[in-house]
């Protein structure tokens, strides 16, 4: 019902009216409360009460994990958040493309830094599955990307159930490179290494996952699943928003540079999900995210080799009847 009011509104302008609706439904009591039932499952070693989980970008800097998890999803994954506060590409930075139930956007990583990051988990009092999704400050030079994706992690390594090292933003300078045979290596195995440290000092192994862009050719997904297999990574997100404009040729504002999400992902996502799948032969998971807009994106992308899915551009166009259905269709006996 709000959305025609909402799309007729700056995105980001929408986009925090959501938010203010959604707490104000959350203290009335009128959000479902709990994840949506399901038989739990086991990934990563982690007990999920349902597969369907929010993706990173909704809650850049966690400030309103509490209510999200009242919407019924399985888990929730806030950030990317960046060592020091920055404030991302200049406005206007999200573009709709309701023609066909796409945006792109350019944020370009907006965050108030890890440490404000840290502080709105503590003020949370959401006890579910926790995903941190962690990157780069945009004026760090690419050698030095390491510095800043260990800095993150020793952050929130004490507060997530996982932690996500995102090297496939399009809207980061050269942060894609970070996709690089040599470059991931390296990067991998420093993050591997300070992993470990973290889980004897805490006394709690956090699994370590990386999300990777959909504008990958076959033999760079066959480079980086060797990677992820030799680095011994707990689990890989299948993808990231996409460059091409497949799908959305002549729409108002299609030739917007940045990042395309929602349906004309879809296929291009779910193609490397496959990819994985048969390059990985079940190793490690595979969370799925790109272009899910109704039950049977789920159930694509599930067939394609995912254990878990991610849902974001659809909240937006579908509201949340997208979890609960999203939910039924892995779920439903």
């Amino acid at each position: 019902m709000l959305r025609p009011l909402l799309f007729s509104l700056d995105p980001e302008t929408a986009h925090c009216l959501t938010f203010n609706a959604i707490e104000k439904a959350r203290r009335l009591g009128l959000l479902p409360g709990q994840p949506f039932p399901c038989q739990s499952s086991k990934v990563m070693g982690i007990d999920f009460p349902n597969p369907v989980g929010l993706a990173a970008g909704l809650d850049k800097d966690g400030e309103h994990i509490d209510a999200l998890a009242d919407l019924g999803f399985g888990f929730i994954e806030i950030g990317t958040v960046t060592p020091r506060p920055q404030p991302g590409n200049p406005r206007p930075r999200i573009f709709r493309l309701p023609q066909a139930n796409a945006i792109i956007n350019r944020l370009g990583f907006n965050n108030h830094g890890v440490d404000k990051m840290v502080v709105n988990i503590k003020l949370s009092n959401y006890r579910g599955i926790l995903g941190i999704n962690i990157g780069k400050n945009f004026d760090t030079p690419t050698d030095r990307a390491i510095d800043d994706y260990l800095l993150c992690m020793r952050e929130v390594y004490p507060h997530a159930s996982y932690v996500v090292a995102n090297i496939s933003s399009p809207n980061t300078p050269n942060l894609r490179q970070l996709q690089n045979a040599a470059e991931l290596d390296q990067l991998l195995s420093t993050l591997k290494v300070e992993q470990e440290r973290l889980a004897d000092k805490y006394g709690s192994y956090k699994p370590l996952v990386v999300k990777i862009a959909p504008d990958l050719e076959p033999l760079q997904i066959e480079a980086i699943a060797a990677l992820l297999m030799r680095h011994r990574i707990d689990g890989v997100i299948a993808t990231n928003t996409t460059l091409s404009r497949i799908g959305v040729e002549g729409l108002p504002h299609a030739s917007e540079t940045g990042g395309l999400s929602g349906a004309p992902l879809k296929q291009r996502a779910t193609a490397v999900i496959q990819q994985l799948q048969t390059m990985l032969q079940g190793s490690l998971p595979i969370i799925g995210v790109g272009g899910i807009m109704c039950a049977a994106d789920v159930k694509e992308k599930i067939t394609a080799g995912a254990s878990l899915v991610q849902i974001y551009t659809g909240l937006i166009y579908r509201g949340p009847d997208l979890i609960r259905e999203s939910v039924q269709a892995v779920c439903a006996p």
